[in-house]
């Protein structure tokens, strides 16, 4: 959706989006000069109002907090793609990783 759209959708001013997005907390797709937010965009947005709306995080707060969520995400991303690097090993192999990481996670 385009920048308009994002902000009626979720009921943002320009000011609020702009800074949201100089901030680095939103990073959308520029396509013809023009910002294009996708719906990973909108569950951010909605992140950071219900923070700042509901929760009364602060603007430092809010940086910290989307970070955090940037690095789970980059987690996420990394775990699956070691999951698929074990699952293409020999069967012993698996087994002997799958257990190593059991250990690890007890901890």
């Amino acid at each position: 959706m385009d920048d308009l759209e994002f902000r009626l959708y979720l009921k943002i001013d320009i000011v609020q989006l702009d800074l949201w997005v100089e901030e680095g907390w939103l990073i959308p797709e520029t396509s013809g000069g023009q910002r294009q937010f996708r719906d990973a965009d909108v569950a951010r947005a909605r992140l950071i109002l219900d923070l700042m709306g509901n929760m009364g995080v602060n603007e430092a707060g809010v940086d910290v907090i989307m970070d955090l969520v940037d690095q789970l995400h980059g987690l996420r991303g990394t775990m699956g793609r070691l999951m698929t690097a074990i699952s293409m090993q020999e069967r012993d192999v698996q087994r002997r990783l799958l257990e190593s990481l059991e250990e690890i996670d007890r901890f």
